[in-house]
């Protein structure tokens, strides 16, 4: 596949993310904290930490949930904090499609546990980004009425949106994908829970494509999420998702796009960069053509890209594909700085 072809979802605009309170970019002005940017015209800008903020745990373990903030500040702040919120969401849309996102997922499910809250940051941040971007959006919620919230203010300019997701949980988003003609991410996780192998997955997404087919939707438009789970809890997790990306490309060929949150493989773990490139590459190898990523962070890599004597590469690979039980000859080589 030519890593040109491969369809990133740019997944950096969702309200956990967070930066370390004590990193470079949180300074402190006037007394203030807040996370210094630079916006598209080229402008110094300092995205403040609300007071809210500061009691919350998140802020207590020094994490700085930074889209969390602008999007509320969008919503419940002064006109120039909204600006500045704004302003922080539309860079990021520039740093995405820059990076070469095709879709930017946007998701604002933990902005707060209020429904209505919910519904009005998903609706301002929808319009905030297809006002800055060039390409489509991907709505993601785990419920279906936030969703459609966000899709009734997309105007569609830059393309069909996306929507993340239809599950046999939820199977009545299926009509929010029809009324809309958007593009879907499906996901092998099952009525009752997550998969615990590779076949289980296929089963989940055959009932799910049963749905799409019946409901007309073709192959082209569908992105099945095969779900990755971190390897440092179990360390099978990586065979399980290339052996069930390999399932589903034999079952529903090469038009059907297969894809994944793939820099969830990394989680707890150091170097998180080295797993995430060679996990892509063992992905592509494996199936498939999509990723929910930051490309910013994670660049889409083939084993091409490799050196044959790449020692770093190789205690990630064995790591992967289920030949370090624990990841302790991983976390060794880290402590023994072998890693790079």
């Amino acid at each position: 596949m030519n890593k040109n072809d491969f369809v990133v979802i740019g997944e950096n605009i969702h309200a956990t993310r967070s930066l370390k309170r004590n990193g470079k970019r949180i300074q402190v002005q006037d007394g203030v904290e807040g996370v210094t940017f630079v916006d598209i015209e080229g402008n110094q800008r300092f995205l403040k930490i609300p007071e809210w903020y500061t009691q919350t745990q998140p802020y207590q373990q020094g994490q700085i949930k930074h889209f969390m903030i602008a999007v509320s500040n969008g919503i419940n702040g002064n006109s120039e904090e909204a600006e500045v919120g704004r302003r922080y969401i539309v860079k990021e849309v520039e740093k995405q499609i820059k990076a070469n996102s095709k879709f930017l997922d946007l998701n604002v499910d933990e902005i707060s546990y209020k429904l209505d809250v919910q519904k009005q940051a998903m609706k301002w941040l929808v319009q905030v980004v297809e006002g800055a971007s060039t390409v489509p959006v991907s709505i993601d919620s785990s419920n279906s009425e936030i969703i459609s919230e966000g899709l009734e203010v997309y105007t569609g300019k830059a393309g069909p949106p996306m929507i993340n997701s239809l599950a046999l949980e939820r199977p009545e988003t299926i009509d929010i994908v029809v009324e809309h003609n958007s593009k879907v991410i499906a996901t092998a996780a099952g009525e009752d829970g997550m998969p615990s192998n590779a076949p289980e997955r296929l089963s989940n997404v055959n009932k799910i494509m049963d749905i799409i087919s019946r409901n007309g939707i073709p192959l082209k438009d569908v992105y099945i999420d095969a779900l990755v789970f971190p390897i440092s809890v179990d360390p099978n997790f990586g065979n399980h998702y290339f052996d069930a990306v390999n399932l589903i490309r034999k079952e529903y060929g090469p038009e059907v796009h297969i894809t994944g949150g793939l820099s969830n493989v990394s989680f707890g773990l150091p170097k998180r960069q080295l797993i995430n490139k060679v996990f892509i590459a063992l992905s592509i190898n494996s199936g498939i053509d999509s990723g929910i990523i930051d490309p910013i962070q994670n660049k889409i890599y083939t084993f091409n890209d490799f050196g044959p004597q790449d020692q770093a590469v190789q205690y990630a690979e064995d790591m992967l594909l289920g030949k370090d039980d624990f990841c302790m000859k991983y976390l060794q080589a880290f402590r023994d700085g072998l890693l790079g």
